[in-house]
């Protein structure tokens, strides 16, 4: 949810204005998700968080999973390339990195009827071949699932790249906390840039799995320290329902 509610947050403020944006993702997975499948149900995590979820939440995240579950469902959760969906409009634009060779094409068929360009490639060389896209205002989201721990190098060394090649995009990068530290490299790295960082730690996990989430925001936009700022308001609503 922390992603999700700061990413729902960010692109309603970068269509508050007519100037058209681009959105692009680098790991964008299968796009939609169901609550009750048998994946969601293992690890117990979506019933203690988005499975709280009110319909009456009257936030832009909130607005989100209303008009998604209108079309899908009760239980279904979207991923960010379906959330960003609810935002953009005729004059946006959105592209979509998926390698892998099962969620790639569910993608694509989630993706039906909105205006995204689905690209089966991978993320990094995809959007940095496309950068600078048109229109030039925009934002790419960094989600890869770090289980290769050589992913953090990749992000660190792929962000300085985008902002040379598009400068005029912000980047949100998002990270695992996790007991061995893995990302405060990453982090050291990127430290030079402007950025914003903001960061949850999780308290039932009893020192063992994800201990936390993290978020960069590279070339934050005017007025996107708010969205961080929402992102624990709408988490302790949600979570203490």
């Amino acid at each position: 949810m922390h992603k999700h509610i700061v990413f729902a947050e960010l692109l309603s403020l970068l269509t508050k204005k007519d100037r058209g944006i681009t959105v692009m993702e680098t790991h964008s997975g299968r796009g939609l998700y169901d609550l009750t499948s048998a994946e969601a149900q293992k690890t117990g995590e979506a019933a203690d968080g988005v499975g709280k979820l009110s319909l009456d939440l009257d936030t832009p995240y909130g607005a989100a999973i209303r008009a998604i579950r209108a079309r899908h469902g009760e239980t279904a959760y979207p991923g960010s390339p379906l959330i960003a969906s609810h935002f953009l409009r005729p004059q946006d634009r959105q592209l979509l990195m998926e390698l892998h060779p099962a969620e790639g094409p569910a993608l694509k068929h989630n993706m039906k009827g909105t205006i995204a360009e689905i690209h089966q490639r991978d993320g990094y060389e995809g959007v940095l071949a496309i950068a600078p896209p048109t229109p030039r205002k925009g934002l790419v989201l960094i989600d890869p699932s770090y289980e290769v721990k050589t992913e953090y190098d990749q992000v660190a060394d792929f962000v300085p790249k985008l902002t040379k090649k598009w400068p005029e995009a912000s980047i949100l990068i998002w990270y695992p906390i996790l007991a061995a530290g893995r990302h405060e490299g990453m982090i050291e790295t990127l430290a030079p840039l402007s950025s914003v960082r903001h960061e949850v730690r999780f308290h039932y996990k009893e020192g063992k799995g994800m201990l936390g989430s993290g978020l960069i925001l590279v070339n934050p936009p005017f007025g996107s320290e708010a969205c961080f700022e929402a992102a624990l308001t709408q988490a302790g609503i949600i979570l203490k329902k």
